[in-house]
């Protein structure tokens, strides 16, 4: 009596864990909606049932209960399979597929009511549940190709064994014999196979999100493309439209000797000018070292910082869109050292090698906390050198260890993948 009520004890408690798991997956299938986690949790709460069976069963020694245990181990069988198969191949359900079910009920049936020898219908029963669950691994095995190597491996493994531990029904637990043993290897195999799916999922989900943060980096690199080439038409609409009518004007204010007038339309001619040459600068298309250099020629003009720009020589031809981020990047660097630092003086250094560009923007400001939140300047420069696939660096540490803003980027001279 006491062995049965520690048999009984151990069943409850793997029952219960069994439960505890499928109620896991129900909860996972109602946070994301992904179609294997309810079968996965189907599974799981038919063989808590399964276990709540045969302990009815060695309790009382009644055969209903043996039979609903042998039919409800089928289904179990049956259900992983199918979220195995799920999850590998996404497949979808079909109503012919319930001939399956109702066949592992008849077997259970004919084998507990009929045929009596229970080491026969319990070989050919464990035969049957052996067999789908060494089919339960080579889905998974099959799948660590294209998945989660890691979970689907576990996971084949776990199926693999554990169909080999189906096999012992006949001969080491005929009869509900061997129950402390058998529920202490189920317990190993139910804990590997949550695992093992956890692996797999995070695996999956972590192959979603890779996706999804290469489908970001690509629109960044098309938003970024379109609006250089807005740029580059308001520049043009400025210098070609608005730049002329502002030159006649002035001229015809001239000759007719209205000097104050004159004087005011030529200082809007120079701020179209300029805003023209900030929004896209002419000088770029003749080089990218000519820019710089005009860049850091106006920056210390307007901003009284002594500017040094310095760059390896000579500079090899470099795509378009790598001398426009080369740019861009030096010019928000700058603009930052203006508003933000309190600097006197900043270094500018290019240095172009065989593989890679190293932008460098050093001053000897105050620098930045290190708490402060980054700008949308920052954030911007961020962005275009991620999107060419290049490393940012951004910290307070200025020159000859004082303290001060220091920006260094680095960029391959490959196009990124």
């Amino acid at each position: 009596m006491e062995r049965q009520t520690v048999e009984l004890s151990a069943l409850v408690f793997q029952a219960l864990l069994t439960g505890l798991l499928a109620l896991v997956y129900l909860w996972l299938w109602r946070e994301q909606r992904r179609p294997y986690y309810p079968v996965w949790a189907a599974a799981w709460g038919v063989f808590a049932l399964r276990l709540c069976f045969i302990s009815a069963f060695v309790a009382t020694r009644r055969e209903i209960w043996l039979f609903a245990h042998q039919a409800a181990t089928g289904i179990t069988a049956l259900l992983l399979l199918w979220a195995a198969l799920v999850f590998a191949r996404g497949m979808r359900w079909r109503a012919r597929y319930l001939w399956l079910g109702v066949a592992a009920i008849v077997w259970a049936y004919i084998a507990i009511f009929h045929i009596r020898d229970m080491r026969t219908s319990g070989l050919s029963a464990s035969i049957a549940l052996a067999t789908v669950t060494f089919g339960t691994g080579v889905v998974f095995w099959r799948h660590r190709r294209v998945g989660d190597p890691l979970g689907s491996a576990v996971l084949a493994w776990t199926f693999l064994l554990w169909g080999l531990h189906h096999l012992d029904y006949p001969l080491l637990r005929a009869l509900g014999s061997g129950i402390l043993y058998g529920v202490f290897a189920d317990i190993l195999f139910i804990v590997a196979a949550t695992v093992g799916t956890l692996l797999l999922v995070l695996g999956d989900d972590r192959h979603a999100l890779e996706a999804r943060a290469h489908q970001l980096e690509q629109l960044t690199g098309l938003l970024l493309r379109a609006q250089e080439e807005e740029r580059r038409r308001i520049a043009r609409e400025l210098h070609d439209e608005a730049g002329q009518v502002l030159t006649a004007v002035k001229i015809e204010l001239d000759l007719e000797g209205r000097r104050e007038a004159g004087e005011m339309v030529g200082r809007a001619l120079a701020q179209v000018r300029d805003l023209s040459n900030l929004l896209r600068p002419a000088v770029l298309d003749l080089g990218l070292v000519p820019a710089l250099e005009t860049l850091a020629d106006d920056f210390q003009r307007r901003t009284r910082i002594d500017t040094d720009l310095t760059c390896s020589r000579p500079v090899p031809p470099m795509r378009d869109d790598l001398q426009v981020a080369i740019y861009r990047v030096t010019q928000e660097a700058l603009t930052n050292v203006a508003r933000h630092s309190a600097a006197k003086h900043v270094d500018v250094r290019l240095d172009v090698q065989e593989r890679e560009v190293r932008l460098l923007v050093q001053d000897d400001g105050h620098g930045a906390s290190p708490e402060a939140t980054p700008h949308l300047g920052l954030l911007g420069i961020r962005e275009r050198v991620t999107a060419l696939g290049g490393t940012l660096s951004v910290n307070g540490q200025g020159r000859s260890g004082q303290s001060g803003f220091r920006l260094e980027a680095v960029i391959p001279t490959e196009a990124s993948a």
